[in-house]
């Protein structure tokens, strides 16, 4: 009995750490924020910044406090419709496109929810240890995912504004020469893909990566680097996006539709190209990975190069051997942007810096099965019009990050770091 004991204690002591941390780092990334800031919505697909950190709050007061701490009471009956996302099961909800006009409750009041979420947490995480600690996981995870939304987002937004406006100063930038472009070859046969079964004493997955399976990769061989700037350009230069024969028929209609030119947040010409970054426009550097780009758009820069897309399978082999910590992603809050990898052997960067499209669809693996409650609809009814991106960004929280991690978007949407990684059959 004080071998179990002890062995609680640890779990809800690293538990508590983690929790502090994460909730600090999220506080940290909107501190630079004025209530006007934290408050606008740019587009439908994205959330103003103060709407992320009371929805994260809203998880965890919801499935943790509310549902396993019997004396606890709701801060607001009324915020749980504000800030549900979209659990059903939850009951009706604040429409999405209408987050913006949300002008109270304040940044000043939300920030206040947070605190008294943290407090209720801090006393009941011996008992959450012990009685529901994957799902005080899931918590902790779903946070870090929205660490990430709320820097996209507000990207989104500061891109909008004719000033320029930086979230952070800008830093100095290290100037790298570009790696070749090399072939590494990938694993075939059949392999394993897929998180080992979390709930049978494995790290954490959320449910999308499970169950683990067998698969096979026919030969083929990955890029040793993501697309950079420098060859985006080239397509453009070459009429990239003028080629109807490069495109997807979804993703043609999308190019004139949109009058689509060249990647999110580029401007200018052949007399030189600006980007929007979190710290203002500046020159592109040509040697730093492409991204804000579609999938339409990476599959069509593909063809353009004799090659394709890799899998996500082939994505998961290569990445399996390698340390997810690794690469360029988010420690603290500072600026954020893809930079040139170091040359080096073998496959680079294939964690962190940009999420790299793969030409898969976002599909349950066989034998997935949905979750009990509410918290099954957390991945499992967005299996529908997508495509899996692998590997993480610079934007992603270190230690968030596994091999067998499905990020999924649909196929025009690019205000994330999305990048790509070309493959070939061999």
């Amino acid at each position: 009995m004080a071998t179990r004991a002890c062995a609680g204690d640890d779990r809800a002591a690293d538990l508590s750490r983690r929790y502090q941390s994460i909730r600090a780092l999220s506080i940290s990334l909107a501190e630079p924020l004025t209530d006007a800031d934290a408050t606008a919505q740019s587009m439908a697909d994205v959330s103003p910044a103060k709407w992320h950190l009371a929805h994260s709050s809203w998880f965890f007061e919801t499935f943790l406090l509310r549902d396993h701490v019997p004396a606890y009471e709701n801060y607001s009956e009324a915020w749980a419709f504000l800030f549900n996302s979209y659990y059903e099961a939850e009951g009706p909800r604040h429409a999405r496109p209408l987050r913006g006009l949300l002008t109270r409750p304040t940044l000043r009041q939300v920030l206040d929810y947070r605190a008294r979420v943290d407090e209720a947490i801090r006393e009941a995480m011996p008992r959450l240890a012990e009685c529901c600690p994957e799902l005080l996981e899931l918590g902790l995870h779903h946070e870090q995912q929205h660490q990430e939304l709320l820097l996209t987002d507000i990207k989104h937004l500061f891109s909008l504004n004719p000033l320029g406006v930086a979230l952070w100063p800008a830093q100095p930038r290290r100037r790298n020469t570009l790696p070749e472009l090399r072939w590494v070859e990938g694993a075939s046969g059949l392999i394993e893909i897929g998180a080992p079964d979390h709930q049978g004493g494995g790290a954490f997955a959320f449910d999308n990566e499970l169950p683990r399976h067998s698969h096979h990769l026919a030969p083929h061989a990955l890029a040793n680097r993501p697309i950079s700037n420098g060859e985006w350009r080239t397509f453009i230069e070459d009429g990239g996006y003028a080629k109807a024969t490069l495109w997807l028929s979804d993703g043609w209609d999308w190019v004139n539709r949109e009058q689509i030119a060249h990647p999110l947040y580029w401007r200018g010409g052949k007399g030189g190209w600006e980007q929007f970054t979190l710290s203002g426009w500046r020159a592109i550097d040509e040697a730093d990975p492409v991204t804000h780009i579609s999938f339409y758009e990476a599959d069509a820069f593909a063809a353009w190069s004799g090659a394709r897309l890799p899998t996500e399978q082939e994505l998961e082999a290569a990445a399996q051997p390698l340390d997810p910590c690794s690469g360029l992603q988010l420690d603290q809050a500072g600026p954020v942007e893809p930079r040139c990898p170091d040359d080096g052997e073998g496959l680079l960067s294939l964690f962190g810096n940009v999420w790299e499209w793969s030409g898969s669809a976002y599909r349950p693996y066989p034998g997935f099965r949905t979750a009990e409650g509410a918290v099954g609809e957390y991945n499992g009814k967005f299996m529908s019009g997508q495509f899996v991106l692998k590997g993480g960004s610079c934007a992603t929280p270190r230690g968030h990050m596994r091999p067998s991690y499905r990020n999924f978007f649909h196929p025009h949407q690019r205000w994330q770091f999305t990048g790509l990684r070309l493959a070939k059959d061999c």
